[in-house]
């Protein structure tokens, strides 16, 4: 996996973690992902250093105003990915697996092209 992949699939990870719970840790993101705690330290310190979360004391996450529109912005990417491949015929796993993959190389042009699709 990319870099920049990693970075977007740990934001939506905890996005998605922060939409169950308002306190997210590493750990959460661990066991989520079904990462060793090390590696998701050292993702979670680049995110930091990065400008996307801040990091409390006691180890809360937050995001930063430019992490949580990311994060919205690639969870929204890989929900109309998968609906579409849903609408055409895809199982819901199929469709979940594949629009990992595919909303890191989608061009915005034809994200809008399958969000007008999914309006019709």
């Amino acid at each position: 996996m990319k870099y920049h992949e990693s970075q977007e699939m740990y934001l939506e990870t905890i996005l998605l973690l922060k939409r169950k719970s308002a306190s997210v840790r590493s750990i959460d993101i661990a066991t989520e992902l079904g990462y060793s705690r090390p590696s998701v330290s050292r993702a979670v310190n680049l995110l930091q250093k990065n400008g996307y979360i801040l990091i409390s004391k006691n180890g809360e996450i937050n995001f930063t105003k430019e992490g949580e529109e990311k994060a919205i912005k690639i969870y929204e990417r890989h929900h109309i990915i998968t609906d579409v491949l849903i609408k055409i015929g895809a199982d819901k796993e199929t469709a979940e697996d594949n629009a990992c993959r595919i909303e890191h190389v989608i061009s915005e042009d034809l994200l809008k092209t399958l969000k007008n699709f999914l309006e019709k």
